[in-house]
């Protein structure tokens, strides 16, 4: 991985750090779940998984620690794997779609989350369902930061692409 690529992604998980400490005010609203998947759309898999869990370690070093990081790192880094396997299948995706795809990865995350519960009290449905309203927040909060970040975002992205490619 070049150094570019490597300073791309420290400049990501910093991104995400803030954000999520920015919006930690918000119940489950947060930029995270958002720049994981376009990460992962433009780098691919392995750098999204990368930045799923150096984001989870950073953040929760502000936010906390528990059982759950574990969770949230596998959480994020299989978004990050689905974003990177339909960014190399799809060159490219509606706006729209993609924020589907960023709606249905609140829901995701939420659920795999929930599995902590399960590892600790061998209940999952009670906690999984009671969530259900914070995974909407989630899932709503990522479906408006696609909306917003992937524009902008982009570009940049496509920028180091064309000049990745040219070396």
């Amino acid at each position: 991985m070049s150094t570019y690529k490597l300073t791309l992604l420290a400049l990501l998980a910093a991104l995400a750090v803030v954000g999520r400490a920015a919006f930690a005010f918000l119940p489950n609203i947060q930029p995270v779940t958002s720049i994981i998947i376009i990460c992962g759309i433009f780098l691919g898999p392995l750098p999204a998984v990368l930045l799923s869990l150096v984001t989870v370690f950073l953040s929760n070093m502000l936010l906390g620690m528990g059982v759950w990081t574990v969770w949230q790192m596998v959480s994020w880094s299989l978004i990050g794997l689905l974003s990177g396997l339909i960014g190399n299948l799809l060159k490219r995706m509606p706006l729209a779609a993609l924020a589907g795809f960023a709606i249905f990865c609140g829901y995701l995350y939420g659920f795999i989350v929930s599995l902590t519960t399960y590892q600790i009290t061998g209940q999952f449905l009670p906690y999984y369902l009671a969530g259900l309203p914070f995974d909407t927040l989630h899932a709503l909060g990522n479906g408006i930061f696609i909306l917003i970040f992937y524009p902008l975002i982009g570009v940049y992205f496509k920028k180091f692409i064309e000049n990745h490619l040219k070396h």
